[in-house]
Parts: C-alpha cells; structure tokens; sequence
C-alpha cells in the first residue's frame, strides 16, 4: 500500500507538473489528480484550487469584487491524456459586485456556461477541419453539439479578430443548402495575393447583402475597386446603391445564358408572327442549328471523293424496298428488281436421280398428294344458302385415267361418275399442282 499511494503521488505530480507548464492560470493552482471510473469510462479528474490572494473577476464587466459565496463542485472537461478523459473538478464562486449585483465569476480556462474548457474546444475545432463533426465526436467520446459549439466559437472569434484592410476586389455567389429554395450568400475577396471567405448570410435577398455592407464599413466599402456577382436582380440593386464607384463585373455564364433566353424569345414570337398569317414556319431551332453547321467548313471537303454508287431515280418502288432491306441483309442493293446478270442455280447444285435418292439412308419425305387423288372417303364441304353441308364420296366415284389429265393440263378435265347416283354425271375439275398450289 505504501508503494501504491506513493506511485499515485508521483504520478499526480507530474501530471500536475505537466499541467503547469502547458495550462498555467494566473490566480489558481492545481490539487489532487485522482483516476476515476465514473459511468462514460475511465478517466483523470484534476481538481483546481483558487489562490488565497486571488479575488474573483465579475463574469458582467470584468472587474473583481469582493467573494459572496460558493456553489456546488462543477466539472469542465479538458484535453484527453493518454487516451483518457481529463476534467477539471472546481468549486464556482460569486461575486458581490458594485455594478452588476451578485454574479458568478469568471474563470480564465472556460467561457459562459460552457461545460468544455477553451482549449479543448480549440482542440476540437482544429480536427473539425479534417474530419467530419460526428467523426470527430465519436474518436473523442464527446457530443456533436459538443463539437458544433467548439466550431461557432472558433468562427465566432475569426470574424472578431480578422483584418479587413486591404481589400479591393470582392465576389459575390450563392449556394443551395437544405432541402427545398433555400440559399447562402457567399461574399469573398478575390484579390490576386489573397482569396478566403469573408462573410456568409442567410437567403438570397437585398436585405442579406445590405447586412454585409453594413458590416464591412463604409470607409472599406468606398476603397472596393471590383465587384464580381451574377444578374440576380437583388445583388445588383444593392452594388449599385452601396458601391456605384467600384466596377461591377458580370458573370460570363449567366451573360451566354440571358442571350440564348433572348435568341429563343425572338425565335418563338417570329413563329407565332407567321402561324398567324396562316404561313407555316421553315426554319425551327434545329433548322437554324443544322443552318449554322452548314456554314463552317468541312474538314472532309478536302478527301478525294469516294466511288459513286449506282443509283435508280429518285422515288422508284426498287429504292424504297432497297432502303428497308438493306439495313436487315447488308446487301448492295442497288440493282433491286432488275434482270439477273448470270444464273442463280449452279449446274452441280442439281439433285442426283430419284433412283440414287431412293437408296439414301435418310431419304426426304415425298410431297403429299393431291387430295383428289387419293382413294378412300374424303368430306367435301360445300357452301349452300342455309349453310355448309357434308357430302361424303365412296372409293370407287374417285377413278381419274392420268392419261387424260396429260392432254388437258390446266383446263378442266371431264369426269364420267356419280357423286348421288347413277344417271347423273358432273364433272369435277381436276387442276395440276401449280394451280392447287395457287388455290
């Protein structure tokens, strides 16, 4: 046990060694450095001691008073040691003050009611700077209100302590933030030896720019040679009232844009100017755009022509059909319906005869028959006024001597039978197989 509070001793003198070498605060002193393990973790509690000599400063107009009484033990969290949470553990004192009545004091390492000492807050802000806010409060084990209070102050102190002399040229630019028509204004300057950000402010309205003029001076707004901004109508208005001597320079995309509004706006009432005259315009914006392409010199113009192809007169059914197949055969088909230069069947593409086709393995199917010439029962549908009605025909009605179709070839061919009985004899018209084909 005596080696134990004896390292402990140790230890706390030289954080407090440590501590008075970094963070000296004059009227205070450092006690007893204790390791606690409160419910967050493990962490480092240093507790601060007024001087006896010391009195404390009134926190409303920074003068010191005589001490009224103290309060409750208040916990300020400071730089991590080690990977460790550090505190502050400090017993707040008020002040009788003449002027502003009892208040509490203010103390050197912190400011207002902030529960983060300054320099843990500086701390903060710098690593804000590279990283994200909840990044950052996730390595540190703090709230991202934590670090978004670090960062104001930060912002808050730049702006207080920033030199504004010698400035000449300013820009002025707005960007979407949030969900919905929500904008910042941005104002910078954007001399030739230095460019940073000045000041932002809420909206894009003529109120908001007026409050950076009247925070920037009129003794500094009348030294501005250069102003930068788009056609918004409201930065406009108010350039030209705050700053009408300095040279309002326009923004070169928004001057194309306003141009291309105007050539569209002239284009779309001569449109309307014809239609009603009753004459239908010609040259629409593509026609005009196509018109202006046409202009410029083509850089192919000076390549040696390419073979001409032959060509049919202009409207012909062949082109038509040519330019449909085309696309689908990648064919030449310019000569599409003409007469054909040589035969499309060569001599050895014939088919052997049918004696050494029958003998092949795999012979090909013979075409069916006509179906007048086939024996047995067929059904003949015939279409009368009350419908289609069946009449059936026996095998021995349906006898053709092919001697005689030979003669007749495609003319009808008479036929001697009965399809009801006997005594009646009509004749059937028998056709060639091109014509049933065609049937």
């Amino acid at each position: 046990p005596t080696l134990t509070r004896t390292s402990e001793a140790n230890s706390g003198m030289q954080i407090k060694t440590i501590l008075n070498r970094i963070q000296k605060h004059r009227g205070f002193v450092y006690g007893d450095v204790r390791l606690e393990e409160p419910v967050d973790g493990v962490a480092l509690t240093v507790d601060v001691v007024p001087h006896r000599r010391h009195r404390p400063t009134c926190s409303g107009c920074r003068q010191r008073g005589p001490a009224y009484d103290r309060l409750a033990p208040r916990r300020f969290e400071f730089v991590p040691l080690w990977g460790l949470r550090v505190f502050f553990l400090y017993m707040m004192r008020r002040v009788d003050c003449p002027r502003c009545g009892v208040t509490v004091e203010q103390v050197p390492w912190a400011d207002g009611k902030h529960q983060l000492t300054t320099t843990y807050m500086w701390f903060l802000a710098r690593w804000a700077k590279r990283l994200s806010w909840q990044e950052v409060a996730i390595v540190f084990r703090t709230s991202w209100d934590q670090v978004f209070r670090s960062v104001a102050m930060a912002v808050a102190w730049g702006r207080d302590h920033v030199d504004l002399t010698g400035i000449r040229a300013i820009g002025v630019d707005e960007i979407h933030w949030q969900r919905g028509p929500h904008f910042l204004t941005l104002v910078y300057q954007i001399d030739a030896t230095r460019k940073r950000l000045l000041w932002i402010g809420q909206h894009r309205r003529a109120k908001t720019l007026l409050r950076f003029f009247r925070w920037f001076g009129k003794e500094r707004t009348a030294t501005l040679a250069f102003i930068c901004s788009d056609m918004w109508q409201p930065y406009l208005q108010v350039v030209a009232k705050k700053a009408g001597d300095a040279l309002h320079i326009l923004d070169r995309f928004h001057i194309a844009k306003h141009m291309s509004d105007a050539i569209d706006q002239v284009r779309r009432a001569e449109v309307h100017a014809l239609r009603q005259q009753g004459r239908q315009p010609r040259l629409t914006k593509t026609a005009l755009a196509a018109l202006e392409t046409a202009r410029e010199p083509d850089p192919r113009a000076a390549r040696p022509p390419s073979r001409p192809r032959p060509t049919q007169s202009a409207g012909g059914p062949r082109d038509a059909a040519a330019r449909e197949l085309r696309p689908v055969l990648d064919l030449p088909l310019g000569r599409l319906g003409g007469g054909l230069p040589r035969r499309m069947v060569c001599p050895g593409d014939a088919l052997p005869p049918r004696a050494n086709e029958e003998s092949r393995p795999h012979a090909a199917p013979s075409p069916a028959a006509a179906p007048e010439l086939v024996s047995g029962a067929r059904r003949d549908f015939r279409r009368r006024r009350r419908g289609s009605q069946q009449q059936s025909e026996t095998d021995h009605q349906k006898r053709v001597r092919l001697s005689v179709v030979s003669l007749y070839r495609n003319r009808p061919v008479p036929y001697v039978g009965s399809a009801t009985g006997a005594g009646s004899d009509p004749q059937i018209l028998l056709k060639t197989p091109k014509l049933m084909g065609e049937r």
